[in-house]
């Protein structure tokens, strides 16, 4: 199962978002051309390294192939923009304005392919009096509403673990170019897609718009705990902590008959989801009365007996190896563990099947295929510094 077999990828980006972008088309088998400076992609310089390589490299640009070229000669250029005739899709993630500047800019690579697809990544778009602010994942959590509404409760904002502007940048930069080929399916006409790691991830932002925009409401740091429903969050055991997520009345009302407190529903303060959110801390206080005298483990049955949705906190090497994990794929295993798109199509997940390359590891070939340069000329580029 390759939905994207056939697709022609020219893969300018670097770091996160745009190689995110270009790994999952990767995955669903485009073919994925790398373009790098003769120094890599930043990414390849950055640790943990396994055997001299880049951990966050190799799991970003799996299944692509890769060519380092000096745009800077002119030589170089041509043959970027050549390579850029035989795409259906380009990808960058630079500055705005930088890929004009070069060469590369949508205008000069459409006006040589007018189906072309050509995405551009960027942190805070390519309009606007934010567009050339430097955008690191940290800057569009700071201003997107996401660390003011994440911390707790009574405490400074926080960050999120893990890099998600950058790869909701990346996740909705792959959503686009599939909506932007669906419709030159039928039209015959390509696009220039823009696409902002800031609007990405405002735009998920649904309970904060909820409270803002309908109730009037400034979101406030809640914590673990759900800012609209309770009890919705973490609560404390014998030997850790269990995550209880109730949003119904009879989700509620057999919580209450678990806990020992089958009244619960009848007290004016937990009647409604509203309440309850109103009253939490004496709500939780309830709950745990019952749950600190539980290990996690024996809480565990006890809920999932009573079809209370709920979890334990687990780490990542925890989740990587639950049997469900395993079932599901989530991890293509092997000397160097790799994590792909998470969708299967008809019963098939389908996974790069090669890893990260090796800088220019194929640029003979994407030459040849490309621009019809044979070893001699290979030869002279190579001499020349053009090609790495």
């Amino acid at each position: 199962m390759k939905p994207l077999d056939g697709i022609r990828v020219l893969d300018l980006t670097r770091v996160l978002a745009g190689p995110y972008c270009t790994a999952l088309l990767a995955d669903l088998g485009a073919e994925v051309i790398k373009l790098e400076p003769p120094r890599g992609d930043d990414y390849r310089h950055i640790g943990p390294f396994l055997d001299g390589d880049s951990a966050l490299f190799s799991l970003n640009n799996r299944g692509k192939k890769s060519i380092a070229l000096n745009l800077k000669d002119p030589e170089g250029l041509a043959l970027a923009q050549q390579i850029a005739r035989g795409c259906d899709v380009v990808v960058e993630n630079f500055r705005p304005g930088v890929a004009e500047k070069i060469g590369l800019g949508p205008d000069t690579l459409r006006a040589q392919n007018t189906g072309l697809i050509y995405a551009r990544v960027s942190g805070f778009g390519q309009t606007g009096p934010f567009r050339d602010l430097p955008a690191y994942d940290l800057v569009v959590q700071a201003m997107s509403g996401l660390m003011a509404a994440t911390g707790e409760e009574g405490g400074a904002p926080l960050k999120t673990g893990e890099s998600v502007a950058d790869l909701m940048g990346g996740l909705f930069g792959s959503w686009a170019i599939l909506a932007a080929l669906v419709n030159r399916g039928r039209t015959g006409q390509g696009a220039v897609l823009d696409i902002a790691m800031y609007d990405a991830v405002y735009s998920l932002l649904t309970t904060s718009h909820a409270l803002h925009f309908y109730a009037g409401q400034t979101p406030e740091r809640v914590g673990n705990r759900h800012p609209l429903s309770t009890p919705f969050g973490c609560f404390a055991t014998r030997d850790g902590q269990v995550v209880i997520a109730v949003l119904t009345p009879a989700q509620f009302a057999r919580l209450a008959v678990l806990i020992g407190q089958p009244d619960l529903p009848q007290d004016a303060r937990f009647g409604t989801d509203s309440l309850r959110t109103k009253h939490e801390p004496a709500l939780k206080a309830c709950i745990e009365a019952w749950s600190a005298k539980q290990t996690t483990e024996d809480a565990m049955i006890a809920l999932a007996e009573a079809q209370l949705p709920s979890a334990p906190i687990w780490t990542i090497a925890e989740a990587s190896t639950s049997a469900h994990a395993k079932a599901r794929t989530l991890v293509q295993d092997g000397a160097r563990p790799l994590v792909g798109q998470p969708v299967w199509f008809d019963g098939e997940k389908p996974m790069a099947q090669t890893p990260a390359p090796g800088l220019s590891a194929d640029a003979t070939r994407i030459l040849s295929d490309f621009c019809d340069v044979d070893a001699a000329r290979l030869a002279h580029l190579r001499d020349k510094g053009v090609v790495l």
